[in-house]
């Protein structure tokens, strides 16, 4: 044992030693009903109240509170609309959400999660979220969470905005809360089974829950599929390559074979075991333990080169540059795969995703105060081998890449309860992590016979690894001077260690990096991070508040960035974000509880945003920091549940968002010509060319965004119901480049969901659930592509080829569940 993982051994025991103490022989103290408490309540759908609208629990101030009653904009998902429309990952929050969208990637991070137009670049390895994604209370730094397969959940919460009081580490742009649902006092279970037409996809997930004794009761959910087709099709044919041996002059003719024709068929299983011991109703104790594993046979198959200059590909003439689900992806030749770093068998291309966590949720009441702890570990490995330029011709791009990342971390909390006008709230949050990333390039059709069999084909390889420290206290009180009246405010201190290094093990002669020279930093970073708000409450049905809110994501280092002769040291690192604004807003629940109105208005201005941008032509990745920017908007929603029709209801949105930047050098997209605005030189991006985007619409940040939909439920006969769903989503059109690529643009479009249900009160359900039905092709980021491109900075640039992050085709679900 090395000595980093004998400290991460010693403070988990000290973390648990805590936890134990603090919870030891709980005392016999009275329950307050609004106390936070972890039980089966919160796995149930909102309590019908006696005709109009239901009551939505949510979490977003740690305590159970009803959307009504809190000063934050939350769109939350109860049990019965997560299941409506299948809401089993985090893309799927994102397609049933306006003003936020996800695309899953290959390289880096793994996710583009963009939230009110504030997103983080999925290039970069080294940034976190901007939008932070929390799993019952824990949160997941790594992106590569998109791969998690989430279902038998509690609900789901969007919080919008700022949120570094409640949640800690990198909430800039908003919340992405998922709560999974806890063991049951009483015997459940259920059944699932479904098939996918469009992928050939095809699942089962089973889900027992129940008590084991009187002070233990345990929940078991597994979810299994496996899909046989795809949601992208392969055009590609086998290759002819033709390679050439450095050390020998000697050449041998190969063939890079197509990949997969359908992509990704993908194979999953996610496992949850949870136990929940409460021997009385002031002390539960709730621990989790959950598995993942996914396999696709193409890592970038939603990785699409969607829009080119001339209209057609530059590595491929003839072929046109569609808003299709077309590939053109070869597996390496199979002299390469025997040999290069993470190939898959025969040197075919895909991905692999491994993750085990484990949290543990502790509450004691003790009348006036209760205590929680949350303790979690969490381990996800990653592996993949992509044919990397993403297009088909006669000299390839591969990269093979392994990442892995764990993480302990410890959330203490004490939260007042008393009858009198003042309340507080204490926390500390500590976590420990490591990430570790290895990366090999192939490129160029040569070889070196006499280097080691692994790096034979390489051009280039690098390994890094970044060892981080958090220790944040968080503080905040609420005060009611009169009843109507609600005053808190809080602050969270953030101290971070972030220690990391960086070598090229290897480099192919003639590339310009440099082998062998190791970087090692070592960077701090702290701040002060408050909050204010004020809420005004007459009357239950009505609310008003207005607060200040500030957001900050520390710093780091590009850990799949590459060290260059022309680079220094710190080109690697990169400064941390910060946000700092305004929101308020007015909740009304009117007509006899029928109507319910949700306003928000919000001003935030972000500093240091953290950017990544690739640089086709040297396949190279450089991370930074832009300016400033600042994002105001407007966001209305509306249920409406009319008691002469109570088997329907009806609910909508209008979002405006004006989200510009306000200073920014930004780097010339490659091929830009100073008529497009290539006029700078600067030294923030390794001195590459540069445009002012001062005032230009950022990335993924459409103006205007909406949706509009009903849930229809009617009895047919003794025991049978049917139920009825729709949602269409519209988002304006937008920039997909956080550079602002003038061919990058995605088009207004309008995204349309439904469901059909048969329900029997005999326990089982046959369900039909559709997916972008209007099959709208939607892209939620974009690149330049490898080797693309040219003259940038000249009149005579031609601008590179467009990849985006596709969204999912047309889906089709049938399904049947049965419940007992």
């Amino acid at each position: 044992m090395n000595r980093h993982q004998r400290t991460v051994l010693h403070r988990a025991a000290l973390a648990a030693s805590i936890s134990a103490i603090a919870f030891a022989a709980p005392a016999m103290a009275q329950t307050d009903p609004t106390a936070v408490q972890t039980d089966s309540t919160t796995n149930s759908a909102p309590t019908q109240r006696e005709g109009g609208l239901s009551e939505i629990i949510v979490t977003a101030r740690k305590k159970a509170e009803s959307a009504q009653d809190i000063p934050v904009a939350v769109t939350a998902f109860a049990p019965e609309q997560i299941q409506r429309y299948d809401i089993s990952s985090i893309e799927r929050i994102a397609a049933s959400t306006p003003n936020l969208q996800v695309g899953k990637a290959t390289t880096g991070s793994g996710a583009q999660i963009t939230l009110r137009g504030i997103g983080t670049p999925a290039s970069a390895l080294g940034i976190e979220s901007s939008t932070a994604i929390i799993v019952d209370g824990v949160y997941y730094g790594n992106g590569r969470i998109l791969n998690e397969g989430f279902f038998d959940l509690a609900r789901i919460e969007v919080l919008k905005g700022p949120q570094a009081l409640f949640f800690g580490k990198n909430a800039t742009a908003g919340v992405i809360s998922i709560t999974t649902a806890d063991p049951t006092d009483q015997f459940e279970g259920s059944t699932r089974a479904g098939y996918e037409f469009r992928g050939k996809r095809a699942f089962i997930e089973q889900i027992i829950s129940g008590p084991l004794t009187d002070t233990l009761s345990a929940r078991l959910a597994v979810r299994g599929a496996k899909m046989w087709g795809g949601y992208a099709t392969n055009y590609a044919t086998d290759q002819p390559l033709t390679f050439t041996d450095l050390d020998t002059g000697d050449t041998f003719d190969t063939v890079g074979p197509a990949s997969a024709r359908k992509s990704p068929q993908e194979k999953e299983f996610t496992g949850r075991a949870s136990l929940k011991f409460e021997p009385s109703s002031d002390f539960n104790s709730v621990t989790k333990a959950s598995v993942s594993y996914n396999r696709a046979n193409d890592p970038g198959w939603n990785n699409i080169v969607f829009s080119c200059a001339t209209g057609f590909s530059t590595l491929m003439p003839g072929v046109p540059c569609e808003r299709k689900w077309k590939v053109y992806h070869n597996d390496a030749p199979p002299e390469v795969g025997e040999v290069f770093p993470y190939a898959y068998e025969g040197g075919k291309v895909g991905a692999t995703y491994k993750s085990f966590q484990v949290t543990n949720n502790t509450n004691y009441d003790l009348g006036d105060v209760v205590l929680t702890a949350v303790l979690n570990y969490q381990n996800q490995r990653n592996r993949w081998f992509s044919d990397s330029d993403y297009q088909q011709r006669v000299t390839q791009i591969y990269v093979g890449s392994f990442e892995k990342w764990k993480a302990f971390s410890g959330e203490f909390r004490a939260q007042t309860q008393y009858d009198g006008p003042l309340n507080a709230m204490v926390g500390v949050l500590y976590q420990d992590s490591s990430l570790t990333a290895d990366q090999n390039v192939l490129f160029g059709n040569v070889l070196k016979s006499n280097e080691s069999p692994t790096n034979r084909y390489m051009a280039f390889s690098k390994y890094s690894t970044t060892d981080g420290e958090t220790v944040s206290p968080f503080a905040q009180a609420v005060w009611n001077p009169i009843r109507e009246i609600e005053l808190s405010g809080g602050v969270r201190y953030t101290h971070e260690t972030k220690d990391s290094f960086f070598i090229h093990p290897f480099i192919r002669p003639g590339i310009a990096y440099r082998e062998l020279e190791p970087i090692n930093t070592k960077q701090t970073f702290t701040d002060w991070t408050p909050e204010v708000t004020i809420a005004y409450k007459p009357t239950r049905e009505l609310n008003v508040y207005f607060g200040y809110k500030a957001g900050y994501k520390s710093g780091g280092f590009s850990n799949e960035s590459t060290y260059t002769n022309a680079s220094l040291a710190e080109d690697l690192d990169f400064e941390p974000e910060k946000a700092k604004g305004f929101e308020g807003g007015v909740k009304a629940t009117v007509a006899d509880n029928q109507l319910r109105l949700d306003l928000a208005l919000y001003n935030y201005k972000y500093t240091d945003l953290q950017v990544d941008f690739f640089e086709a032509q040297t396949f190279r990745f450089v991370t930074g920091n832009a300016g400033s920017a600042r994002t105001k908007g407007a966001e209305l929603s509306f249920e409406f549940a009319p008691r002469a029709v109570p088997e329907l209801s009806l609910h909508g949105s209008i979002n405006y968002n004006d989200a510009k930047y306000v200073e920014f050098a930004a780097p010339c997209v490659t091929g830009q010509t100073p008529a497009q605005g290539c006029t700078l030189t600067f030294n923030a991006f390794d001195g590459l060319l540069g445009q002012d985007l001062a005032g230009v619409r950022m990335a993924m940040a459409p103006k205007w965004t909406g949706s509009l939909g009903f849930a229809y439920e009617a009895p047919l006969s003794d025991g049978m119901t049917l139920g009825l769903a729709s949602d269409a989503r519209y988002s304006s059109s937008y920039n997909a480049s956080p550079f602002a690529n003038p061919i990058a643009t995605q088009d207004k479009y309008v995204n349309l969901d439904a469901s059909l249900f048969l329900r029997s009160d005999a326990g089982w359900e046959l369900g039909l659930i559709g997916k972008n039905l209007t099959n709208q092709f939607v892209v939620s980021g974009a690149l330049d592509a490898p080797s693309t491109g040219s003259g940038t900075g000249t009149a005579g640039g031609k601008l590179a080829d467009q990849r985006g992050y596709a969204n999912t085709p047309r889906t089709v679900q049938l399904q049947v569940t049965y419940r007992y």
